[in-house]
């Protein structure tokens, strides 16, 4: 049968997105493939065997999670799909109330403006006048919140609140439409503001140039029909989905990884909410978020279309959402793949035992369960200034850079060795353990793994991860190395 791995986890499969693995159960097919990938199993299971909780596994396009389930027979032409987190029907109940769709009209220009969907039977006068009284929360003004935010502005959202903390950076103009060489370093929400104006002076645009924490993710969401997640980090997508559930606001969720994007509705009507296809994010470092790895131009337009599209058929009332379902898009292959999500009933946020009863800030190492022990011993840590110097002077030092391949096309580190994570166990004969070695990455986050995973496969070695990452470095080394392409 074939095994599908997700975009996120393809490097611990050699960079393959589809295998071939002999298995009549998905027992059976695990176990085959993880014998042949032992570096992967590390991921995909804690040290007790178990599934870790921001995998999921599919057959056939039904969830298989539960472990019960994997003893089941499937032909040889099935298909397991394992997914990690990064992704015509009746008429329903719309989230805007026909009161308040009564209560506004629609001007002559208005008629003239959106003709095309007046004379659509799906939405009509009626589904306007619904969608001009939306109020419409974006969290997120990057590069999915651009395609977002266009195109409920064009459709005619009467208010959209847009939240985010960042400015406008050079390296956002690729991606992020809403933003052009006027705009860098202002406030993303100012420079999506005058860019809403732009196309309607009408709507009512809230800018709010803050993160979402959970001190103020209830008060920032409160009051909106509808949320539309468009992110780029694990916290503030389960901030948003507790802070949502709390508030009884649906959730369109976005995400995107390199030529991967999926789309989901949680949260509506009693429906599942993130956390129960997902119960917990993945370790950090692991599996890089989107705003440290890049993703081909066009997905975001792409996703955040989706996310529109879905945030309209919620305003209106029409078609059939993505409730309790996930669509996975791989843009690269042009793949779609259209996975449910069930409910679960042990869910801590909404399940019958809740255990989550307000919205919490988290420590994202204990969440996960990589808070390191007192006893353990600590990870050191290189200045970029010492490292620089021991560069400059010649010491003897290995240097490991465990980015991924396009990261490293970009910026160069000098006098490196490149592992991936993955290989690290296997390859760790290639250092020399009376060497010290200094570990880097983007940020600092995946290297900390990286020394974690050397230490439990029983190297002796001095091992030191580089403070702050490369990030921290360029002014230091790649000013006068040349780093950059």
């Amino acid at each position: 049968m074939k095994i599908r791995a997700s975009a996120t986890l393809r490097a611990f499969f050699g960079r393959r997105d589809v295998l071939e693995i002999d298995g009549d159960t998905v027992e059976s097919a695990l176990t085959a493939l993880f014998d042949e990938y032992p570096e992967a199993k590390k991921v995909a299971f804690d040290d007790e065997g178990n599934l870790r909780d921001f995998i999921r596994v599919y057959a056939n396009g039904e969830d298989k999670t539960a472990r019960d389930q994997w003893s089941a027979p499937l032909s040889d032409d099935s298909e397991i799909l394992l997914l990690p987190s990064i992704s015509g029907g009746a008429p329903f109940e719309s989230v805007v109330s026909n009161e308040r769709a009564k209560a506004v009209a629609l001007d002559d220009a208005e008629i003239e403006r959106f003709t095309n969907h007046l004379t659509l039977r799906e939405i009509s006068v009626r589904g306007q006048k619904k969608i001009k009284a939306a109020r419409v929360a974006v969290v997120g003004a990057g590069a999915l919140g651009s395609a977002v935010i266009r195109s409920l502005a064009a459709a005619g959202v009467g208010t959209i609140k847009a939240i985010d903390f960042d400015s406008v950076e050079p390296r956002n103009l690729q991606t992020q439409t809403l933003h052009g060489l006027r705009d860098i370093n202002r406030p993303k929400v100012a420079s999506a503001r005058d860019s809403v104006r732009n196309i309607s002076k009408s709507i009512a645009f809230e800018a709010e140039n803050s993160a979402v924490t959970a001190d103020n993710a209830i008060s920032l969401l409160k009051g909106f029909d509808l949320v539309l997640d468009c992110s780029d980090n694990y916290k503030a997508r389960y901030l948003i989905n507790d802070a949502c559930f709390f508030c009884g606001i649906p959730v369109v969720f976005g995400a995107m990884f390199q030529c991967e994007g999926r789309v989901g509705v949680f949260n509506y009507n009693g429906g599942a909410c993130y956390r129960c296809l997902f119960p917990s994010p993945p370790p950090p470092g692991l599996v890089p978020t989107c705003s440290e790895n890049g993703v081909i131009s066009p997905l975001p337009g792409i996703i955040g279309s989706i996310q529109a599209n879905e945030a309209i058929k919620l305003i209106v009332g029409i078609g059939e959402p993505l409730v309790d379902k996930t669509l996975v898009f791989d843009v690269l292959n042009l793949r779609t793949t259209l996975l449910e999500v069930a409910k679960d009933d042990k869910c801590p946020l909404c399940g019958r035992n809740r255990t989550i009863a307000t919205v919490e800030d988290f420590d994202y190492d204990d969440f996960c369960g990589l808070k390191v022990d007192e006893t353990e011993e600590p990870i050191d840590e290189m200045e970029p200034e010492e490292l620089a110097k021991r560069i400059e002077n010649g010491d003897p030092i290995t240097i490991v850079d465990v980015r991924e391949p396009h990261e490293r096309a970009i910026l160069r580190f000098p006098k490196t060795v490149v592992i991936p994570i993955g290989q690290l166990a296997r390859r760790q004969k290639e250092l020399d353990p009376k060497l010290d070695t200094v570990f880097v990455c983007k940020e600092g986050k995946r290297s900390a793994f990286a020394v974690r995973t050397l230490r439990e496969a029983g190297y002796a070695g001095r091992t030191y991860t580089l403070k702050g990452g490369i990030d921290a470095t360029r002014d230091i080394i790649f000013s006068r190395e040349g780093g950059w392409l």
